[in-house]
């Protein structure tokens, strides 16, 4: 289906209106959100942590990492995100995840691909590897977000993309309402390269939707490295503040 085709079959099935506002007019091509909530999106921009990303206020000129980078374990070179982790970005995110809002999923993509593609061509990476869903989970969604948006990455990019390269092996407890430290533990040996694998000296993007604490990207980094990768780093649409 060519991509006018496909924008009138979402158009007879979705209204063209904003699904965020829902006062505004928005269709498929736009992701459906109007100018006016894109006005909202907040892109990360210098300066801001060299190791996790978090972004400053102030004039910084020299690199520096934040308290957090210094206090953990880091098992990824670095972590970039597209945007903050708040207002339309975020309400487009749960509802991607927990509503079933696929339609998002251009909108979020799109922002992920606008930061990072352009900063990925001037390096060599071997793969892209979304963080996984435990099966049980992915039963219950019927989707991972994580493997939809490394898909828009890794089709931009031309980075392979590679799905079954980490297993999700324990069904750890969300996340949103615990601290930094229980974060880490919740996520303890909670991520396994697939059985047999090795990864030797590749170069590997991690890609995940958003990225607070590093919890979840760290624990995936580390099974990588501990297959053999030589590096990694993590991109995510979002970054919690």
């Amino acid at each position: 289906m060519t991509g006018s085709l496909l924008a009138n079959a979402l158009n007879l099935l979705y209204p063209p209106v904003c699904q965020l506002c829902t006062k505004q007019r928005a269709e498929a091509a736009d992701g459906y959100v109007c100018s006016k909530c894109w006005t909202h999106v907040r892109f990360i921009r210098p300066p801001f942590c060299a190791r996790c990303g978090l972004p400053f206020e102030g004039d910084l000129t020299t690199e520096f990492n934040c308290t957090n980078c210094h206090e953990m374990e880091l098992h990824f070179t670095s972590a970039r995100s597209a945007v903050v982790a708040k207002s339309v970005v975020l309400e487009a995110i749960h509802r991607f995840k927990y509503s079933n809002a696929l339609w998002f999923e251009s909108f979020l993509g799109g922002l992920l691909v606008r930061e990072a593609a352009p900063v990925l061509a001037g390096e060599k990476w071997d793969y892209i590897a979304p963080v996984p869903l435990h099966p049980v989970k992915l039963r219950e969604r019927e989707f991972n977000q994580a493997a939809l948006l490394a898909a828009q990455l890794a089709r931009v990019t031309k980075i392979p993309l590679r799905e079954k390269i980490l297993q999700r092996v324990n069904p750890t407890a969300t996340q949103t309402l615990l601290t930094r430290d229980e974060r880490a533990a919740n996520m303890k040996n909670a991520f396994a390269v697939r059985k047999n694998l090795r990864l030797d000296g590749k170069r590997i993007v991690l890609v995940d939707d958003v990225f607070t604490t590093g919890a979840t990207t760290n624990a995936c980094a580390q099974a990588l490295r501990a297959a053999g990768a030589a590096e990694v780093c993590v991109w995510t649409v979002a970054r919690g503040l």
